[in-house]
């Protein structure tokens, strides 16, 4: 399964024909976008496919993704601050593939809080699952049963000059054979690919597993 994430960048970033040259050239299962606006919906006449918008209250951006195919979809309310004047509440978008779970975030810039926003999707899902999007994470992200497979290199500069690691990809349960960030484009955010697939028991695990 090859999945694309980008932060488009909301205030002036890329466009529904950039999403869509992205996606002639690289083909992918299904492109994940966070900053979304009403101008993406129109993606669909450019790439075809199907698009799904989840927008966030009190806010004039949110989530989508598109794929070739229609897609089972749900949402996951996040904690969030419950101090005045801070971001509303967000959601994480939730799709079924495959037999897998991939969960499209744009979590928030607590550092404390986006931990406890990524453990709220991870206690609700069960199985095979990728946690994929902008993290607005610094430094490492340590969960028990998870791994970080996401590009390693800079996704984001802040004032284009400040280099993070902000989009990422965490996997339980699943393979990742190629992850990169691509070039950077109209947005503020590099667009991260992903090659991830079902994990693979290796024989020793298998016959331990029949022993039991």
């Amino acid at each position: 399964m090859k999945i694309i994430s980008w932060n488009l960048y909301y205030r002036a970033g890329a466009a529904a024909a950039d999403i869509a040259d992205l996606i002639e050239q690289e083909r992918p299962d299904l492109f994940l976008m966070q900053e979304v606006t009403q101008q993406i919906e129109a993606l669909p006449e450019h790439a075809g496919g199907h698009f799904f918008k989840l927008p966030w209250r009190g806010k004039r951006y949110g989530l989508a993704a598109w794929a070739p195919d229609a897609l089972d979809l749900m949402a996951i309310p996040l904690p969030f601050s419950r101090m005045p004047g801070k971001f509303p509440p967000r959601q994480a978008q939730i799709i079924k593939l495959d037999g897998m779970t991939i969960a499209n975030v744009h979590l928030s810039h607590g550092q404390m809080l986006n931990r406890k926003q990524l453990w709220t999707i991870a206690d609700a899902i069960e199985g095979p699952l990728a946690i994929i999007g902008d993290f607005n994470a610094v430094g490492p992200i340590v969960m028990r049963g998870f791994k970080d497979v996401g590009p390693r290199g800079t996704t984001h500069r802040a004032q284009k000059v400040v280099p993070f690691r902000l989009d990422r990809c965490l996997v339980r349960g699943m393979r990742c054979s190629r992850a990169e960030a691509l070039d950077r484009g109209p947005s503020d955010h590099r667009p991260i690919l992903l090659e991830l697939g079902a994990q693979v028991l290796s024989r020793s695990c298998k016959k331990s597993i029949t022993t039991t």
